[in-house]
């Protein structure tokens, strides 16, 4: 296990359906929860969030809830567009930023009246998180972000793993056949055969959701860059990664690190592929354990 700390120093710092649409987290009590299909389980004093990538919904989590529920409260939800929720209620123009999926964050925080949490979120999540605690920092205790890229397109000062062709021609392909591109993307991210448990799980997630929606989600994901939002992040960061992950470089990991507003610790874990919680998890549970019940001291932050 690799592991990378660095000193930063803190600095100061649209919905599915028209019934659902909202400015920032005013949606009507009720609505909210049954739009995300939002669980809670376990009955701790402190709340943990967990919020799933693209192409997953919160089963995704499933190895790591058993080992929350005895000592925290666990608040597990769908983002819009995800295969359980109504396909009705996904508003693209919404969610063609990452601020409509913080608002969601902030309204579901609001509607369970949780005044303080973790928040755990998993690449689009994991930045959709780092946007929500910009919006409202006293709602976050700490972030912890599992492959979490603010840019996945390069530029001449930036790696971030693909070149804007290389995206261009993924969309088309979704496109033109979308069940022969979940069969070549879900090995490729995942990081194994069409054999193995992880890579099946994938796909079955994917193949869950509306092409045309999959295609909007993914163009979202793969086009934001939220680099300029990142100096304004002041709650504490744990950043996670695999050590091989074709989505993103470790580079990527470190490059927040340093531009993070407030504290920051990068792990860099033995493990392969963008979701190491689904591919890994015998290797990957027990750090996001320790992340969750460590909070980032002075000397390492």
């Amino acid at each position: 296990m690799i592991s990378f700390t660095f000193h930063t120093t803190p600095l100061k710092a649209n919905t599915a359906s028209r019934k659902l649409e909202s400015k920032k987290s005013d949606q009507k009590m009720g609505i909210v929860e049954e739009a995300h299909n939002v669980k809670v389980l376990g009955s701790g004093e402190k709340t943990i969030v967990l919020g799933h990538g693209f192409g997953t919904d919160q089963s995704v989590w499933k190895h790591l809830v058993p080992y929350l529920v005895d000592e925290y409260r666990v608040v597990l939800y769908d983002n819009m567009g995800a295969g359980p929720t109504n396909p009705d209620y996904f508003d693209f123009n919404r969610y063609a930023s990452l601020e409509g999926y913080a608002y969601d964050l902030l309204a579901i925080l609001e509607e369970l009246q949780i005044n303080c949490c973790m928040y755990l979120g998993h690449s689009l999540s994991a930045m959709t998180g780092v946007v929500a605690s910009i919006f409202r920092p006293d709602l976050f205790s700490k972030l912890i972000l599992v492959s979490a890229s603010p840019r996945f397109i390069n530029t001449d000062d930036y790696y971030g793993g693909f070149e804007l062709e290389d995206i261009e021609q993924l969309c088309r392909a979704m496109e033109s056949n979308y069940m022969a591109w979940v069969s070549g993307f879900a090995p490729l991210v995942v990081g194994g055969d069409m054999d193995s448990v992880a890579v099946q799980e994938f796909s079955r997630t994917l193949f869950n959701m509306r092409p045309d929606i999959a295609l909007s989600v993914f163009r979202t994901v793969f086009t934001f860059d939220l680099r300029h939002f990142l100096s304004r992040v002041t709650v504490p960061c744990h950043i996670i990664q695999s050590s091989m992950d074709m989505a993103m470089s470790v580079t990527v990991s470190e490059y927040l690190h340093r531009n993070l507003g407030g504290k920051s610790i990068v792990e860099i874990i033995s493990t392969k592929g963008h979701l190491p919680h689904l591919s890994a998890p015998e290797a990957t549970i027990p750090v996001l354990l320790r992340h969750i019940s460590h909070d980032i001291t002075d000397d390492v932050a």
